[in-house]
């Protein structure tokens, strides 16, 4: 492994998260932390009428491992529906377990490559996914129960 853990995209990633502003009335929020390192990353979604991520906004408190990941989740989560949310979050988590092979599918996350070894790193790049997935599945929870009420 010749690769930096902290390398210039990872700091670029973590000053520069998009959507750094949490929703004023989100249709779902969660919010996790690293127990390891005390990372936290809050993650509110609305989803539009055709049950895709509309907005998100985030609220980052974490390394620049943890910052990174909300970074990239932030960029390309708009038009993922809760499903490709799950999806991602579990790839994501299967790939840091095994500590080898190809990064998921979703754009970015082979920058993590380096923190394959790292172990103790691993729940902070986790973050984001597992909040943005958690509060998807609550948004779509809770337009579910709107729509049934209609």
């Amino acid at each position: 492994m010749t690769e930096t853990l902290y390398n210039t995209e990872i700091l670029r990633l973590a000053a520069s998260i998009p959507h750094h502003e949490r929703l004023a009335d989100p249709q779902g929020s969660a919010e996790r932390r690293s127990p390891i390192c005390g990372s936290r990353v809050t993650v509110d979604i609305d989803l539009g009428p055709d049950g895709r991520v509309a907005a998100i906004g985030v609220l980052a408190r974490a390394c620049a491992l943890g910052q990174a990941s909300t970074a990239l989740l932030a960029r390309e989560v708009i038009g993922r529906t809760p499903a490709e949310l799950a999806t991602a979050r579990d790839a994501l988590t299967e790939w840091l377990a095994a500590g080898q092979g190809d990064a998921p599918a979703w754009p970015g996350l082979a920058l993590f490559a380096p923190a394959l070894a790292y172990s103790a790193r691993h729940p902070s790049i986790r973050l984001a996914f597992e909040a943005a997935a958690e509060a998807a599945a609550q948004a779509q929870t809770r337009e579910g129960a709107a729509a049934a009420d209609a």
